[in-house]
């Protein structure tokens, strides 16, 4: 059996191998889809990612899109499913509660990125607690869900924050246009919210087809674009998640999604943070990874915005190739690309 594996640390050295077949209890899934995204990209280069206990090896993939290959554990053979990425660490308070995605100790494990093996594989045997069932109808876009869940998480999370006093999310920035901004920004549409989407870009169409405003940010600072109920970086810059407290209206609130791991200095205004947070009751806080009621979420959510812009979410997958093609994935830019194990 093919599966796509990398020397978690080693750059470069990411490969197609074959591996053994999975055994164990749980819902035998044949694997569709695997999508690939910047997690991926910095475990292949070296710079991040953990191997299974007693392994030197990872297998890659933390986006699935599967059909279960037999029956059993209340699944029926040719359901598409996908899985949760985060597993619980069994000793904090956190998951205990069944939320992982909130884990305390930071103990965790994840599929295809920390001491757990991923779906980048023919088959695999997964837990029938970790199976999110996804409708056939989603076929060409279930492979969304995982960085839907992201978005539905983040946005849950900015709610119960801004929900704290009286106040309503009518307008919102999603800074970065790539796959989690333009899936945020689908969200807040889904909702009515009044969105704006900035990134380099000179055009964006799929936000224009969601009823977004588009701003390339080469030619427009952000602070020429007035002030925003929420705020969400998902550009991945450090400056700019500093830059975003400032762009917040009372009570606003700013969502961190991107990573930055550069080693750099960034800059505030100072009665931006000293005063203007305070007086205004701004907040800004960081959101990773999501749980089981964020999947529910994010698959319900595919559902309702293929029903509204039918062909947009299929624009969102721009690059499709075979395992063995994994290189032209991981270069691809200007969209989402996925791995295609099976029809």
């Amino acid at each position: 059996m093919q599966a796509l594996v990398t020397r978690p640390g080693t750059t470069g050295s990411t490969h197609v191998a074959d591996v053994a077949e999975p055994t164990g209890e749980g819902v035998l899934v044949r694997v569709l889809e695997v999508g690939v995204c910047g997690t991926d990209r910095e475990i292949s280069h070296g710079l991040f990612g953990v191997a299974p206990d007693d392994e030197s090896e990872l297998v890659l993939g933390h986006e699935l899109l599967g059909m279960v290959e037999r029956d059993g554990h209340g699944h029926a053979r040719g359901d598409l499913v996908t899985a949760i990425v985060r597993r619980s660490c069994h000793h904090c308070f956190a998951c205990e509660e069944g939320f992982p995605d909130s884990c305390l100790t930071g103990d965790y494990s994840e599929r295809g990125i920390t001491r757990l093996d991923g779906f980048a594989r023919e088959l695999v045997v997964e837990d029938s607690t970790q199976l999110i069932p996804v409708p056939h109808t989603l076929r060409r876009v279930g492979v969304l869900a995982e960085p839907t869940s992201i978005c539905a998480r983040a946005l849950r999370h900015a709610r119960a924050i801004g929900d704290r006093q009286p106040w309503r999310l009518t307008r919102a920035l999603v800074i970065g246009g790539g796959a989690v901004g333009m899936l945020t920004a689908v969200l807040l549409r889904l909702d009515g919210v009044d969105v704006t989407v900035a990134s380099l870009e000179p055009r964006n169409e799929l936000a224009e087809a969601i009823g977004a405003r588009y701003v390339e940010t080469k030619g427009t600072p952000l602070t020429e674009l007035g002030r925003f109920d929420l705020v969400v970086e998902a550009a991945g810059d450090a400056q700019l998640m500093a830059d975003s407290l400032g762009l917040l209206s009372r009570s606003g609130v700013a969502c961190l999604l991107g990573i930055d791991g550069r080693k750099q200095r960034v800059t505030i205004d100072g009665p931006t943070i000293g005063v203007d947070t305070i007086l205004e009751n701004r907040v800004l806080f960081g959101s990773v990874n999501a749980s089981r009621q964020d999947w529910l979420a994010a698959v319900d959510a595919l559902e309702r915005a293929r029903g509204r812009w039918e062909d947009v979410l299929e624009q969102f997958i721009s690059l499709r190739v075979p395992l063995d093609r994994f290189e032209e994935a991981f270069e691809h830019n200007g969209g989402k690309a996925t791995l295609v194990l099976a029809d």
